[in-house]
């Protein structure tokens, strides 16, 4: 069987990503319990606002899944092209994180209103550049543990973890994987403009609080 050419492999993962990152696992477990999560608090499909429902199991199921999701996506393209060569094979991988990313905020299935990224986020850069998630994370919940905002983590990771990535010579995170977190950190901003009007007025809840 003939080699795909490139452009036929990235669509394929554009695609493949696009599909799976639509899937709101949110929306889902709280519609299996009963509760149409678009009518909670925010109405996000995120695990934030469904841990406003008083449900902590499927707060944990949707972070998972979000979180899982966007790892499923990255790690696919990276199997699928194992025979591939080392770039070819990185920015598939960056591709379909990313397109699982849109995926997630814009799902075709709930009309592209979709939730804010942050689990997916997580998830896609841990099965890119494991380091890279792992400095997210930290940066999350050095932030939230601090000021008790879970949005506020949500943007000092995105805003930091391209620049400390540099700084931390264990990491070594490929071209493609350093777009990939820009352009999901990008998208986390305007997503989170709200957060971010609430922020500066000092209006945002704190972790624990049912209601924005």
């Amino acid at each position: 069987m003939p080699a795909l050419p490139d452009a036929a492999i990235y669509a394929i993962s554009i695609i493949g990503g696009y599909l799976l990152g639509s899937i709101s696992f949110g929306y889902i477990a709280a519609k299996a319990a009963g509760i149409d999560i678009r009518s909670v608090g925010s109405g996000n499909i995120g695990a934030t606002n469904v841990l406003r429902t008083g449900r902590k199991d499927l707060a944990a199921i949707t972070f998972i899944g979000d979180t899982g999701k966007g790892a499923a996506a990255v790690g696919l393209a990276f199997f699928l092209l194992l025979k591939a060569d080392l770039q070819t094979r990185q920015i598939a991988m960056a591709l379909a994180g990313s397109a699982a990313f849109l995926g997630h905020l814009f799902p075709v299935w709930l009309k592209f209103k979709g939730g804010k990224g942050v689990a997916t986020f997580f998830g896609t850069l841990f099965a890119a550049c494991w380091p890279m998630g792992l400095m997210a994370a930290a940066l999350w919940l050095l932030t939230a543990f601090i000021f008790r905002i879970s949005s506020l983590g949500a943007l000092v990771a995105a805003a930091l973890v391209v620049p400390v990535a540099f700084l931390l010579p264990f990491s070594d995170p490929a071209a493609p994987f350093l777009g990939m977190a820009l352009f999901m950190a990008v998208l986390i901003y305007i997503r989170h403009r709200d957060n971010i009007r609430r922020l500066l007025k000092g209006e945002e809840p704190k972790i624990g609080k049912k209601k924005e």
